[in-house]
């Protein structure tokens, strides 16, 4: 792929920094893209680099933008089978199976979804940044369901923006061991990393972060509850430590919850059922919807044939 070359001619009456004029001609980039264009010399003002973010322009100036294609990472994709739920030109809708991590990390540099996702749509290498490429939000790895991956970068920003500013609605089933205090409520309790386990999150009240999850009961049982849960914000572990702060931990949750399953599951029951955001360039929102897996509707149906 070769450089894409965008040109404009500064026509307002007050002086404005560089770098604020170009937002708002490439909105399908952020700022701080945008100035290490600038910082690289990809940027011309009246024919000569500009290496100054704050350079102010005037009126009749003619600036010139030199995009480079996306770097390429030195991951390798996987034909790996994808559950497409839906595909345009600008993202992937994919119903991630438990088990499968999202991203490359440390002890996870093969069989992610992400090297699944480039074997199905090799143009995504690079976007969104090295490592994790159309990533937009997660899933946890024993959690199922939906999740949005971008095809470009001017894709990645509409999506992510819209998760910043609390604009996507987010479904999602979980069978919990015992019953929340209320058939329903909202749950807010700060999110921070655990000081005595690194790899874990807490709930901790004086430094985390605002985490706020809300919850409807659909089913119960003897010893275990059906919910419908709506996360508000996005932290991390975010439901699953919510729920095991309520004092009814995700079933088969065994770092929040009990340490032996109370059923005889392989993951915890946690599924992301139902995504409402608005795709690039539209007004109203679409919703997207994931049946829940063949073994969490098995324990459901055991749970119904011996109440």
């Amino acid at each position: 792929m070769s450089d894409r070359l965008v040109a404009f001619i500064f026509n307002q009456d007050k002086p404005q920094r560089l770098d604020k004029y170009l937002v708002k001609q490439l909105p399908e980039f952020s700022r701080s893209q945008l100035q290490g264009l600038i910082r690289d010399g990809f940027v011309l003002v009246n024919g000569n680099i500009a290496h100054k973010t704050g350079l102010a322009l005037e009126s009749g100036d003619q600036v010139q933008v030199r995009i480079p294609p996306p770097i390429p990472t030195d991951l390798v994709p996987e034909p790996i089978p994808l559950d497409i739920i839906y595909e345009n030109a600008d993202l992937i809708v994919v119903n991630k199976p438990a088990g499968m991590v999202v991203h490359p990390a440390a002890g996870h540099e093969r069989g992610t979804l992400v090297h699944a996702v480039l074997a199905h749509a090799a143009e995504m290498q690079g976007i969104g940044g090295e490592g994790r490429p159309g990533v937009v939000h997660r899933l946890d790895k024993n959690t199922s369901g939906l999740i949005l991956m971008a095809k470009n970068d001017a894709t990645h920003r509409w999506l992510q923006e819209q998760f910043r500013r609390r604009e996507v609605e987010k479904v999602y089933l979980a069978l919990v061991d015992g019953k929340p205090p209320t058939p329903r409520g909202r749950i807010e309790a700060p999110i921070g990393r655990d000081t005595s386990q690194r790899k874990q999150m807490a709930v901790v009240p004086t430094r985390g972060r605002e985490a706020v999850s809300e919850y409807l009961t659909l089913e119960t049982f003897s010893s275990h509850t059906l919910l419908e849960v709506h996360p508000v914000t996005g932290r991390t572990h975010q439901i699953r430590l919510h729920l095991s702060f309520l004092g009814c931990p995700v079933t088969g949750d065994v770092t929040y919850g009990r340490r032996k399953p109370s059923l005889g599951i392989q993951r915890h029951f946690l599924h992301a059922a139902r995504l409402t955001i608005r795709l690039p360039g539209e007004d109203h929102p679409h919703s997207f919807e994931a049946p829940l897996p063949d073994e969490l509707v098995a324990v459901l149906n055991a749970l119904r044939a011996s109440a």
